[in-house]
Order: C-alpha cells, then sequence, then structure tokens
C-alpha cells in the first residue's frame, strides 16, 4: 500500500504551464505535496525547476493551469502576498537588501508589532531577531544590528533561511510550504548538518519542503519523493528509498555517469615556465606568508574550510581586496599593486567570482555584453566596437557552452542560475587572461552541464593558460586540480601531488584542513 495514501494533500498544481514570449518553459506540470514531507525537485539548468518556485512563491505566475492549497484555490500576486498564505522561499541568488541591517531584512514588511505608529522600536526589533537567529544557532555569531553588506557570503545565506523559515512558521498550524531553491551551494558540512536538522524539526510540525540541489547526495539525504524535471516538463516521481544517483543522473540528463567524470585522462602536466609567483604574502587577520607558484598548463586547487583564508587570498589576486605584505610576480615582472579586477585584467588575471549575482552578472544588460566585457580590448579598432564580432563572439560561446537562452539579446538575469554561471565562464575563457582564477565555477551547475565546464578547463591548461582553483567540493577540486595547496588558519599547512595517476584520497586532505 502507498505509504502516502493517508497523507493529508497540502498543495496542488494541475496542467500548469508558463510561457515567455513564444518560448514555452514549462508544460503541463503537475505536483502534490504532502504536510510535512520533504520533496526534491532535480533537473538540468533551464529544465524549469526555479521557473516553478517563482510561481509557487509569487515571483512568476503561470499562464496555464489551476494551484490549490489546503483544498482551495491559491493563487499569490506578489511574495509578501504567498508569506501571508504560507508560503516562503530561499532564493538561488540571495534576496537580501544589502544596505538594511540583518533585523530590519528579516522583519521586512512585518514591522508592525516593533512599531507605534510610524516609530520603531529598534531594541525591540533587535530582540525578536534574536530569537529567530537562535532558530539556527547563529545568534552568537551575527548580531541583529549588523549591516547584511558587512556579512559574507554563508552568512547572508543563513540569514535568509531563518528569516524564511520564521515566515512560515507562523502558518504551520494551517500548513506552510517551505521551497529552498539550491540553499547548500556556499554552506560548509556543519551548516548543512544544522540546516537539515531544521528540516527534520518543522516538517514534524506538519511543514512541507521542496528541496532544489544539484548535490544529489543531499536530495537522496532528505527527501522522501523525488520530482525529476526535464526540458520543462516532469520526466519522473520516484520514491527517494527506490533511487540512487547514478538513476537520477540518468533520468535527468538521458544517460549514464562517466567513471572519468573529471576528465584525468585529458589532464596535461604543466611546463617549467612560471606565470605567477607569490612571496611572503599577507592580509591581516585573514592569510600570512603564502608563498607558491603558478606553471603555465597548471590547475592548483586550494582546499580549506570556511575562514582559512583562501576566499581571501583569491580576492587579492584577482583584485578585488589588498594585500598587507609580501610580493606578487606575473610573468616574470613584479606587480606593485593590484588595486582593483580592471588593473588585474591588464596583468592577465581574471576571476569567476563566488557571487556571481553580485561580482559577476551584468543583470540588465544581455548575454553578448556579459560574455564580451572582459574582452573589449581586442574587438575594437580605436575605440569602436564591432558588432559584427560582438555577435560573432557571443554565438559562438553561447553554442559552445550549451546556454540555454532565447539568443544573445537576452537578459542574462533572465537565464536559470547555471546558465548565467555558463556565460560568465564564457567571458573568462574568451578574454584571453593567462592566469584564471575559478572561485566555485561549478556552484549552482547540474551534474550534466558540469561535464562541459571540466572539458572547457581541460581545454584552458592544454592552450597553455594557467588555473587556480577553489572547487565546490573537495571531491572536484582533486579530480581537476594539478597540484593540491591546503590552507588552515590563514597559513598553507600541505602541499599535494595530483598528477594523473597520482591523486590524494579525500581523507588525507581532511585531516590538514581541520
Amino acid at each position: 500500500m502507498n505509504s502516502n495514501m493517508n497523507k493529508q494533500v497540502l498543495f496542488s498544481m494541475r496542467s500548469i504551464g508558463k510561457t515567455y514570449g513564444t518560448t514555452e518553459v514549462l508544460k503541463n506540470i503537475d505536483m502534490e505535496i504532502y504536510r510535512g514531507e520533504v520533496i526534491g525537485l532535480i533537473g538540468e539548468n533551464g529544465a524549469g525547476k526555479s521557473t516553478l518556485l517563482k510561481i509557487i512563491a509569487g515571483v512568476e505566475q503561470a499562464t496555464a493551469g489551476t494551484i490549490e492549497m489546503n483544498g482551495k484555490p491559491y493563487n499569490a500576486k506578489d511574495v509578501l502576498d504567498a508569506n501571508r498564505q504560507g508560503i516562503g522561499m530561499v532564493f538561488q541568488e540571495q534576496s537580501l537588501i544589502l544596505n538594511l541591517t540583518v533585523a530590519q531584512n528579516i522583519f521586512l514588511g512585518r514591522e508592525k508589532p516593533y512599531s507605534t505608529g510610524r516609530i520603531i522600536n529598534w531594541g525591540k526589533m533587535n530582540a525578536g531577531a534574536v530569537k529567530v537567529l537562535s532558530r539556527i544557532g547563529i545568534d552568537k555569531t551575527i548580531q541583529p544590528n549588523k549591516k547584511v553588506y558587512d556579512l559574507n557570503f554563508v552568512s547572508r545565506q543563513m540569514v535568509e533561511i531563518a528569516k524564511v523559515l520564521d515566515i512560515i512558521m507562523l502558518s504551520s498550524d494551517t500548513g506552510a510550504l517551505l521551497l529552498l531553491d539550491e540553499p547548500t551551494t556556499v554552506l560548509s558540512g556543519d551548516e548543512i548538518k544544522i540546516l537539515f536538522d531544521e528540516i527534520r524539526k518543522i516538517i514534524e510540525k506538519g511543514v512541507s519542503v521542496v528541496f532544489v540541489s544539484h548535490r544529489l547526495d543531499e536530495i537522496l539525504e532528505i527527501t522522501e519523493r523525488i520530482y525529476i524535471f526535464k526540458d520543462g516538463e516532469c520526466a519522473g516521481l520516484v520514491d527517494t528509498k527506490k533511487a540512487d544517483i547514478n538513476f537520477l543522473y540518468e533520468r535527468m540528463v538521458g544517460r549514464a555517469t562517466s567513471g572519468t567524470y573529471y576528465l584525468v585522462d585529458e589532464q596535461t602536466p604543466p611546463s617549467e615556465e612560471v606565470l605567477l609567483t607569490v612571496k611572503g604574502l599577507n592580509k591581516f587577520g585573514y592569510f600570512k606568508d603564502v608563498n607558491f607558484e603558478l606553471r603555465r598548463g597548471e590547475v592548483l586547487g586550494f582546499c580549506g574550510v570556511e575562514g582559512s583564508g583562501k576566499e581571501e587570498l583569491c580576492a587579492v589576486l584577482c583584485g578585488d581586496e589588498p594585500y598587507t605584505s609580501g610580493t606578487v610576480t606575473i610573468k616574470g615582472k613584479r606587480v606593485k599593486s593590484l588595486s582593483s579586477p580592471a588593473a588585474a585584467l591588464k596583468k592577465s588575471v581574471l576571476s569567476i567570482p563566488r557571487d556571481r549575482r553580485m561580482g559577476g552578472m551584468l543583470g540588465m544588460m544581455p548575454v553578448s555584453d556579459n560574455i564580451i566585457v572582459s574582452s573589449l580590448s581586442k574587438i575594437s579598432t580605436c575605440g569602436v566596437f564591432s558588432g559584427k564580432k560582438i555577435k560573432g563572439i557571443a554565438s559562438y560561446w553561447v553554442d559552445k557552452m550549451g546556454v540555454k537562452c532565447e539568443g544573445i539579446n537576452e537578459r542574462i538575469d533572465r537565464l536559470s542560475g547555471g546558465n548565467a554561471q555558463k556565460v560568465i565562464f564564457s567571458r573568462v575563457i574568451s578574454s584571453g587572461s593567462e592566469v584564471l582564477i575559478l572561485n566555485h565555477p561549478t556552484r549552482g551547475v547540474d551534474v550534466g552541464a558540469k561535464g562541459e565546464l571540466y572539458k572547457a578547463i581541460r581545454e584552458i591548461t592544454g592552450a597553455g593558460r594557467a588555473v587556480i582553483l577553489l572547487g565546490d567540493t573537495l571531491d572536484e577540486c582533486i579530480g581537476l586540480s594539478s597540484r593540491i595547496l591546503v590552507m588552515k588558519d590563514g597559513c598553507i599547512q600541505k602541499e599535494f601531488s595530483c598528477s594523473a595517476g597520482e591523486k590524494p584520497e579525500q581523507v588525507d586532505v581532511v585531516k590538514y584542513m581541520m
């Protein structure tokens, strides 16, 4: 007998469709969500997952079909309307307002309990925020009066999760629905455990959760049922206990996984030529006495937990942040200052930022402009840009990277997160820069598309360029790298060779990280 037979349906969708112009992104979607369950939603980038969540959350409106919640018609005009009806969403691209405090963000649109007339009692609001933050154990590390722009990306994610949990718990008696769109992409293992523990607590109270992740092991760990999307349609529904990673992968992309996932056979040994030398590099409070060389054709991976200093090191090398002391030499010439990303680009250093929304996307610009923005010097003559060259370059990379879009003139902020990442990746490769800093380049990219990016990395190093890599997972960093440097507490603790036939075990690397 189906264990769901006796469960109460909280939320249902029938024949949901969504079109943008002439493009149909969702087709005849049927879905049922029971009270107190976690369902997984998986599929390649552009499969329609985020669009469906946005319809449920009130960000978008369906163009076909019907929706019910608690057996009654459901239609959310906007996010706040959805919140009032017991539905909240943690967005893949964070939605916090950076120049407001943590408390102001948590209670945005819900200030009335903390105000008298038009005057807000900030002390009372901050105290309320502490209670919200304490639910997931971050009240000691994140202050309610702190401006969000002063928080790192991980802390912002945790604040957003705490905020949405607080909103929906107000409606848990009548049934609430939490939508999580790639919530773990920037979280550490300990933070993911906290999140999963909190999910298990709220489903015991009757809250339902839709969990979207490209990390299939997480889907298998936390969900009860899994909806599989492909090309805007539901390609299957499976009980989690009957699935494994290979099964899900094959249903998503139409082919089996490969044992050569990281294309190790295509890994080429680096040459003797040194492109980048770092000596005695320090950034006060973050890292100290960092020394390494980066050779032509090499993928140099940096491993370490959050706070190890690896993120700040990359920020220094790509010109985002200044360093305190030490020397940086590029192609044999000492660099006095990497004062900005533009200055680093002139020295042939370019990065894919960890936060593509804040640091990578020109959100209101078309795909074409986002691809060529770091290659302007190559496509201009006396300051005049060739539209034909722009179109040719952009079209080539859209085709090569398999970017799903209506065309090169579509705005990048209308693409799925993974397709936007492919556009940014295309920009970095096409720039011609010889030192590429890839900071979590596959974050939010589905398992099928990752293979395309891995192949591009192999082509980059095969052509004699060099890569500094902060992998999305330790396994990815080991699989792609020629060499690994492990950081802990701001210092390099260990170096590992990662040649094609000499990959270290994860456990050997981890013991130097912790």
